[in-house]
């Protein structure tokens, strides 16, 4: 079993909090992260993927959840009756202690307002994403407080990466879900991702929606995983699918509920200017993005210029992996000025300090790489930490004050 960087955050939560959801799309590791909790805490385990328990729940929830006051609950696939959630606050209420019940969800429960509110103040959410590469190769990661230390040069100078171009390539590829990790038959993964897609589109989406069409839903997912990292055009993708704008929208929203896709805001010295920017749009792993889009290796040889989508997607979701277990808790934007400079991720500290990254795919970097890092640098003032090109070389390079070339790999090794 992998070690996951999530669960002492996890264990913190579940001794001050007593409700604790833990979301996050099938197939990422949260039933098995759960069910090591229970074997720790002697908490009972139910999952309401079991028909005859989601039927007792959904006979009698008040009773249901009163047979287990005198100990801890695990209520796995929550999603699949989010109505428990009213009784579960008067059960709370009742006897109001920590770690009383740990739920799973494969689908956002904040898409449920008035479910979600009902549990307001008793509540904390996680999510956990697929395997980080962290987790994968067992070690721990501490590249985003790295990057946020006030001191030095975040540990950079004088460390080369391990691992070859080749290698984040094979990591890209292989993407985060533990059931592929390891797995080389192209014929398999891709009978796995084709029912995985089914079981999440024509299940966890109903549980939250009564859309009657989810092969429109697989249509916009193939669409978007296209327009990778781009900023989000309602009119372009509407066209696409023939797909009036107000439905696309409610698709898109649901991909982004049930952990397919997600939206990076853009990020402005202005708070007031973020919300009319454009976001972009990401896959949530670079394997799925990956069958999507058809890209295996024989592909890559005779059209190369596609790692460049596939390590960038990499590298989001491990920024976004290691945001959700870091202490210094950052938000990840994107950044784009009028004039065309860009910058592929800003991470965004509470106390509002930045940092910049830009993602190559190539093997060798220069100075013209880091011109969007040097309009951030320009634009954020005291704010601006340091600016890092990740790219597949093996050295790190400065390449001025805050400014350095790290190689891919040094995200988690």
């Amino acid at each position: 079993m992998y070690r996951r960087s999530l669960l002492p955050l996890v264990r913190e939560t579940l001794a001050d909090s007593p409700v604790v959801l833990l979301q996050g799309a099938r197939q990422t590791g949260k039933t098995t992260l759960v069910e090591k909790l229970g074997e720790e805490t002697g908490a009972a385990y139910q999952s309401l993927d079991v028909a005859t328990t989601l039927a007792a729940v959904r006979a009698d929830p008040a009773g249901f959840l009163a047979s287990y006051r005198d100990r801890p609950l695990i209520l796995d696939e929550v999603q699949r009756f989010p109505e428990l959630l009213l009784p579960m606050k008067v059960e709370v209420d009742r006897g109001r202690r920590p770690g009383r019940f740990l739920l799973t969800g494969s689908a956002s429960l904040l898409s449920l307002p008035r479910l979600s509110e009902s549990l307001a103040g008793r509540m904390r959410i996680l999510t956990l994403w697929p395997l980080s590469q962290g987790e994968i190769a067992g070690v721990d990661e501490r590249f985003i407080e790295r990057v946020f230390d006030r001191t030095g040069d975040a540990g950079f100078s004088g460390q080369d990466a391990l691992m070859e171009g080749g290698d984040v390539l094979s990591a890209a590829l292989q993407g985060g879900y533990p059931e592929r990790v390891g797995k080389t038959n192209a014929t398999q993964n891709r009978s796995w991702y084709q029912s995985y897609l089914s079981t999440i589109l024509e299940r966890d989406v109903r549980d939250i929606s009564d859309i009657q069409a989810p092969a429109d839903l697989l249509r916009l997912l193939a669409l978007v995983a296209t327009r990778h990292g781009s900023l989000v055009n309602y009119s372009d993708l509407s066209r696409g699918l023939g797909m009036v704008d107000t439905t696309l929208k409610r698709y898109l929203a649901l991909l982004e509920k049930v952990f397919l896709v997600r939206r990076v805001a853009a990020w402005s010295a202005n708070l007031d200017k973020r919300v009319i920017k454009a976001p972009k749009l990401y896959l949530s792993d670079s394997g799925l993005l990956a069958h999507l889009l058809g890209i295996d290796r024989e592909r890559l040889r005779y059209d190369p210029g596609l790692a460049g989508p596939l390590i960038e997607t990499m590298v989001y979701t491990e920024l976004l992996k290691q945001s959700g277990w870091s202490a210094v808790q950052p938000s990840i934007h994107h950044f784009r000025t009028a004039g065309q400079h860009e910058v592929d991720f800003v991470l965004e500290r509470p106390g509002g300090e930045i940092v910049g990254i830009e993602v190559k795919a190539a093997s060798d970097v220069g100075a013209q790489h880091f011109k969007g890092l040097k309009v951030l640098q320009e634009v954020a003032g005291s704010r601006f930490l340091r600016g890092i090109v990740l790219y597949r070389g093996r050295e790190v390079v400065p390449f001025g004050k805050h400014l350095w070339a790290v190689p891919i790999p040094m995200l988690w090794l």
